[in-house]
């Protein structure tokens, strides 16, 4: 692994490149086991965002809204990616921020691909949360941090800025115009952003793909990483191979790799 001031590591020595974006009480490491399982075809780059590890933490809700978490990506794909065509990934707010950052940035810097876990097009119609502020939005905060088995979680008040700030979102009617391939993972069973929202997802990206994982709720990377990284191999395996120049032979996909 490698980490610079920016708070970003790289995980895998694959060819392909792959951005990935926490949710809005996570940090970089809910995609460690995927990451890992996946170091033989993939380089994921980890940030963590504003209010996680050590990363800013902006004092005011407008430090945390879709715009500025976009604009923070951009940064990192700008020092990470370089020049390198990249995946862009997000588990729950992050599909919302690789959404905005894929409708933003249309230029040398747009993604190849999306791979997108448990995330909703239109946050307005979700409930993460029913407080608004105060006590009891952060007991709130602390009762599903527990809930969704975090092994690192961002800081409350971040969390509670940027569920102030992203709450009323909606980004079905900028789904037509992102034109890339897409994967669609989400669990039948998810409470948070409910199967419905991913079949939004789904039928609004003109390029995409869904894979549902039964009886598998919202935590996708905290309780079913191994799913994820073998419904997302193939699917990454032929982004891999449609880099690769004529008559190059394919690099191994994974490696073997115990977790705990």
């Amino acid at each position: 692994m490698a980490a610079d001031s920016m708070d970003v590591i790289e995980v895998g020595s694959g060819p392909l490149c792959v951005v990935a974006l926490h949710g809005i009480q996570g940090t970089r490491a809910a995609w460690l086991p995927v990451a890992q399982r996946l170091s033989a075809l993939c380089t994921f780059v980890l940030p963590n965002l504003q209010g996680r590890g050590a990363a800013p933490r902006p004092g005011t809700v407008d430090g945390y809204t879709l715009e500025r978490y976009a604009a923070a990506v951009r940064e990192v794909v700008q020092r990470h990616a370089e020049a390198r065509p990249f995946v862009l990934a997000g588990w729950s707010m992050g599909v919302s921020v690789a959404l905005e950052y894929a409708d933003r940035y249309r230029d040398e810097h747009a993604p190849l691909a999306l791979l997108l876990l448990s995330g909703s097009p239109a946050l307005c119609e979700t409930r993460w949360f029913h407080a608004d502020e105060g006590t009891a939005l952060m007991d709130e905060i602390a009762a599903r941090e527990r809930r969704l088995g975090l092994s690192e979680a961002a800081d409350h008040a971040a969390v509670a800025r940027t569920w102030q700030a992203i709450r009323g979102s909606d980004q079905r009617s900028r789904l037509p115009s992102l034109p890339m391939p897409a994967l669609v993972i989400h669990g039948r069973d998810d409470d948070d952003c409910p199967w419905a929202h991913a079949q939004a997802l789904a039928d609004g990206l003109p390029g995409s793909r869904l894979t549902t994982i039964e009886l598998a709720g919202h935590g996708l990377l905290t309780g079913h990483a191994v799913a994820v990284a073998e419904l997302a191999l193939p699917w990454l395996q032929q982004l891999a191979d449609s880099m690769r120049p004529a008559g190059s032979t394919a690099l191994p996909s994974s490696i073997p790799l115990e977790l705990p």
